[in-house]
């Protein structure tokens, strides 16, 4: 066997390996029976789902509702901060720039354990509001990363040129650099959306009562067994998460 065929070998089995625990999840979620053995097509946990599931839809709502709240504070504090980065000027600017990128290099559990601490200390009750701050810490990187990459294929000449005909720089910010840098801020935020939406760890520790959301939610029915409503639940993210990231490729080629 030669080397290209072996690397296209090895690259089916990788790829089956994967895949096919994600197609026996959605498989069985159209099972009638809870065994894992197939007795017959069904939309019955679909039904659960959907209208015997008031728990699941609430953390539900309480992901989406931090999910795009963050994502779009988050979003606006990067995509600022990348352009301070990229063409501010001053003192601290390489320092400024390598602990904006240490969460994406830093494990979840520390960050998760961090914030904890944080929240404790200054007597913040664990909330929703706790989570949301906690999305919008572990999210800026990933925007500041998006954009920033975005900024370097961008010509400042147009700038200056606005600078020329008379535009001040709030103007030249929001009639300028912005509109030219949209595709890159848009996909910044599906990317934050994503990751929020998919949090486990952080949010794990910084949740408190009343405050669960959707990964929160799955692990705590699969402590007490697993249910086909789960697979339900998981196939319904997986369309979401594939929805997402078709919208996020389409926008991600403006930037790389």
């Amino acid at each position: 066997m030669n080397s290209g065929k072996f690397v296209q070998t090895i690259s089916f089995l990788v790829f089956i390996f994967f895949y096919i625990p994600i197609a026996i999840v959605i498989f069985f979620s159209f099972n009638a029976s809870k065994s894992p053995v197939w007795t017959g097509f069904s939309l019955m946990w679909y039904k659960e789902l959907f209208f015997d599931s008031y728990t699941i839809w609430k953390a539900f709502w309480n992901s989406m509702i931090v999910a795009i709240s963050s994502s779009f504070i988050a979003t606006v504090l990067g995509t600022l901060g990348a352009i301070g980065l990229y063409w501010g000027k001053f003192k601290g600017k390489e320092t400024i720039w390598i602990i904006s990128y240490l969460p994406l290099i830093i494990p979840d559990i520390i960050i998760g354990v961090s914030l904890l601490i944080f929240f404790v200390f200054i007597k913040l009750r664990l909330s929703l509001l706790t989570i949301f701050i906690a999305h919008v810490t572990f999210s800026i990187p990933y925007v500041l990363m998006i954009v920033y990459s975005r900024l370097q294929d961008f010509e400042y000449s147009i700038v200056e040129a606005a600078y020329d005909l008379g535009a001040t720089e709030n103007v030249a910010l929001f009639k300028v650099i912005i509109p030219i840098s949209f595709p890159g801020i848009l996909a910044a935020f599906f990317m934050s959306l994503t990751l929020s939406i998919d949090d486990f760890v952080i949010t794990f520790f910084v949740a408190g009562p009343g405050s669960t959301t959707l990964p929160l939610k799955i692990y705590s029915m699969i402590r007490f067994g697993i249910s086909p409503s789960i697979n339900a639940i998981s196939t319904l993210m997986l369309i979401g998460t594939i929805t997402l990231s078709v919208i996020l490729k389409k926008y991600l080629k403006y930037i790389f």
